[in-house]
């Protein structure tokens, strides 16, 4: 049985150190990434850009890449990403949810479709990050309806 697992975090990354990342990712994302395992991912910029480029770099398991909007509108640091995995044939499918602007209700749509096709949603947020943020509005959705919660703070 596939087991899916989405991936939400913070969008600040700037600072944090690549070891940093490949630590959290090697820890927490390496124990669901096999066989059995398919990955959903945000693609925006920071954890969701920096988790689908691990993901496809360390392990074989299929990523579904979901947008608000359409790929075109992503900031181009991560559609310079999404877009040659796409090609590679590396992605299972991208989600275009096709909001007309991206935005907080856009992002909370994505978010809870995520969760809803998700069994597991694995977070990581800022430590001095507000509850009110989307890696934690997620977390929240995800705990309301019942899902698995992995939460690793950076």
């Amino acid at each position: 049985m596939e087991r899916h697992v989405a991936i939400t975090g913070t969008r600040s990354i700037g600072d944090a150190p690549d070891e940093q990342l490949t630590e959290a990712f090697e820890t927490y994302l390496r124990p669901f990434a096999d066989s059995g395992a398919h990955f959903y991912v945000g693609g925006a910029s920071g954890v969701d850009t920096a988790a689908l480029q691990w993901l496809a770099k360390n392990t074989e398991a299929p990523v579904t890449v979901v947008v608000p909007c359409r790929i075109v509108d992503q900031p181009p640091a991560s559609a310079d990403v999404i877009l040659p995995l796409r090609d590679e044939g590396r992605l299972a499918q991208i989600v275009e949810m096709g909001a007309t602007l991206p935005g907080k209700a856009a992002y909370h749509a994505r978010d809870r479709w995520m969760v809803d096709h998700t069994g597991i949603v694995i977070g990581f947020p800022r430590g001095d990050e507000s509850s009110g943020g989307g890696t934690w509005h997620t977390l929240s959705y995800a705990a309301e309806q019942g899902k698995v919660r992995l939460i690793v703070p950076l």
